[in-house]
């Protein structure tokens, strides 16, 4: 493996470096499109070989090491550069390259006749190899390069139109937002060299695993709620998931891509490295819970009063993480990967097709002003409709298991309360898709005719979404539940990886057993909820023509809780003054313009006063000349 595995990482570097430097010189989409999405292909293609050697290794074994360089040595810390290649990684690898090449091929035609076509698909191949750096780190330097890198690139393809404010300021916001959770990892670090001596993940892992700790020691709660402050940023949940819906102001294909498979997945992933940690810290991991049952609730409830049809798949996403980081709090991690697999499937396809929806529609992304596009785009709205079937929990579709599964042991781990949020927040989820299908698809246009004439998109657009469409309609199977007497591929796959934190779990509180019966009573539950959603949304928007002004509380929802305002108020306008008054007023021009004055002033004056021994006269000069002879002779007779 050792033979290869590098290219996995370098050919997508290899595609920014080509764009980049030679891009513009060459000037063809084709090149640059093909190009780049070559590269993230035969990623993809090294990701399955290296998937079917780690297959062939026995299953207590399943972990490959590979040491390329000795990447720094100061003092007691000593890091290389090694990735560090096991089940998990290599899943998320395989999401990452195969979802992002499918996104690759339709920004070939979503991205076609921009000037700057070669610079976005850089970007792109950039994102990547960012990604995978930060999937394949064995230590946490590492991982944070990697971590630093997506957030660099999301500002930049966040921020790709440039010329337009409103995506300037978006990227802006997730940069600075994202900044605020990179604190917290980084004082995690420091805390985990510090106390442990290394920042290495799998020794950081074996030390915790020795069974020396006691559960729930300050320390540990400590690095792993800064870790999770640094998911939170990542992974948008509260209070750090102001900057996500934000960034639908670049490409479509970026959203897909932040999203899907890529920037947005990156806490979870975080969290299920370092699961020992969590597991030897529950009261941070019930910390982990709550915020991820509020997140989910709560960006839900918004999506069922937004009108711009990617906010609503933002929106939606950001539910989607809230349920992953339930399974992690769940202790769950399996679980929580299953469904950031299967949502890579269905939320990709989703946003793919809202971009041939608004390519057809020029640009419109109001769905108040769409609908009646079945008949008009029927590859768009059949690949759309099995996306949201996904993402709503209906059998036998990827979405079902996985979320059914959490909500399983959301119920038994954790009781009856907290399971009826998540079971409600299920039920907002395929309410709030079928409302967007209904408005854009079904009914009668609600645009102008005349000026809007809606058409399928071109097939490098539509492939990706017929792909992803069978992906999100059988990617489930491989994770069926213990209920059918099927064997789940997927958890047993990753059991190697969790299988020391479960163990460990279980030594203090066992694992309870329940009724198949419980199981099936949930899933039939959770089904019954959806289908009465997707009724409800059916029925009440595939007719409606008007949309009166909101009020009351839908007011509140359509301005999701009016969170962006208290932030500007309680934080950004403070911030903003404090710094005008402090560091304009006070601190730039009294101290640093008074240090610069004061020293430049001091040159001038002495330059003013030395200025008048030039005068010119060689007299002055020759007397001038001779006193100085004088000193140098009376100082060499005296010293």
């Amino acid at each position: 493996m050792e033979n290869y595995f590098y290219l996995i990482v370098i050919l997508p570097l290899a595609g920014f470096a080509v764009n980049i430097l030679f891009g513009k010189r060459i000037n063809s989409e084709k090149f640059s499109g093909i190009f780049s999405s070559l590269t993230v292909f035969i990623s993809f293609i090294i990701s399955i070989l290296a998937l079917t050697e780690i297959l062939n290794l026995p299953e207590s074994s399943r972990i490959i090491y590979i040491d390329y360089l000795e990447w720094i040595n100061a003092g007691s810390i000593s890091l290389s550069f090694r990735f560090l290649v096991d089940p998990l990684s290599v899943i998320m690898i395989l999401i990452v390259t195969g979802v992002g090449f499918l996104i690759h091929i339709y920004s070939i035609g979503y991205m076609h006749n921009d000037e700057n076509y070669h610079i976005f698909f850089a970007y792109m191949n950039l994102f990547i190899f960012a990604m995978l750096i930060l999937l394949l780190a064995d230590n946490f330097v590492l991982l944070f390069l990697g971590w630093e890198g997506v957030g660099l690139c999301s500002y930049l393809l966040i921020g790709f139109w440039y010329e337009k404010k409103f995506t300037g300021d978006a990227a802006k916001k997730a940069f600075v937002v994202n900044r605020i959770g990179d604190f917290g990892f980084m004082i995690a670090m420091f805390l985990i060299f510090i106390n442990f001596n290394t920042l290495n993940i799998s020794d950081f892992n074996g030390i915790l695993s020795t069974g020396n700790f006691n559960i729930n020691q300050p320390l540990l709660i400590t690095i792993a709620l800064l870790f999770f402050a640094g998911a939170t940023g990542k992974s948008a949940q509260i209070p750090l998931f102001v900057w996500l819906p934000d960034a639908m102001a670049g490409p479509t294909p970026v959203s897909a891509l932040i999203h899907a498979a890529t920037m947005v997945t990156a806490g979870v992933y975080l969290v299920a490295r370092n699961s020992i940690l969590y597991v030897l810290a529950p009261d941070a991991t019930f910390i982990i819970l709550m915020v991820a049952v509020l997140t989910a609730i709560i960006t839900a409830s918004i999506a069922i009063r937004q009108n711009d049809i990617k906010k609503i798949l933002a929106y939606s996403t950001i539910s989607q993480l809230g349920f992953m980081f339930i399974a992690l709090g769940n202790f769950a991690f399996a679980v929580a990967i299953f469904h950031l697999m299967t949502h890579s499937f269905f939320k990709a396809l989703l946003f793919l097709g809202s971009g041939s929806v608004i390519h057809s529609m020029n640009d419109e992304q109001d769905i108040t002003k769409m609908g009646g596009l079945k008949s008009k785009m029927k590859i768009t709205y059949l690949t759309f409709i099995i996306g949201a079937l996904a993402i709503s929990g209906i059998p036998p579709l990827s979405g079902f298991f996985s979320k059914d599964e959490i909500l399983y042991k959301t119920m038994t781990e954790y009781g009856s309360l907290i399971y009826i949020i998540a079971l409600l927040t299920a039920g907002l989820t395929a309410f709030y898709m079928f409302r967007l299908v209904a408005l854009t698809f079904n009914g009668q246009p609600r645009y102008d005719t005349e000026k809007v004439h809606p058409h399928e998109s071109p097939a490098v657009i539509t492939i990706p979404l017929i792909i992803l469409a069978a992906l999100s309609a059988i990617g489930g199977f491989i994770g069926l539940p213990h209920y059918l007497g099927l064997p789940n591929l997927f958890g047993n796959f990753l059991k190697p990886v969790f299988e020391k934190s479960l163990a460990l779990r279980n030594s203090y509180s066992p694992e309870m057993v329940h009724p198949v019966s419980l199981e099936l009573i949930l899933v039939v539950l959770s089904v019954i909820v959806a289908v009465i959603a997707i009724i409800f949304a059916y029925k009440k928007f595939s007719g409606k023509s008007e949309f009166p002004e909101s009020k009351g509380f839908a007011k509140v929802l359509e301005n999701k809780y009016y969170v962006d305002e208290f932030y500007d108020k309680t934080v950004v306008n403070p911030v903003l003054k404090s710094s005008e008054v402090f560091f304009w007023k006070i601190f730039d021009i009294k101290i640093i313009d008074g240090f610069v004055n004061l020293f430049s002033g001091t040159f001038l004056r002495l330059a003013d006063s030395w200025r008048k021994f030039q005068s010119g006269v060689i007299q002055d000069y020759t007397t001038a000349t001779v006193i100085g002879i004088v000193i140098v002779i009376l100082y060499l007779l005296f010293k």
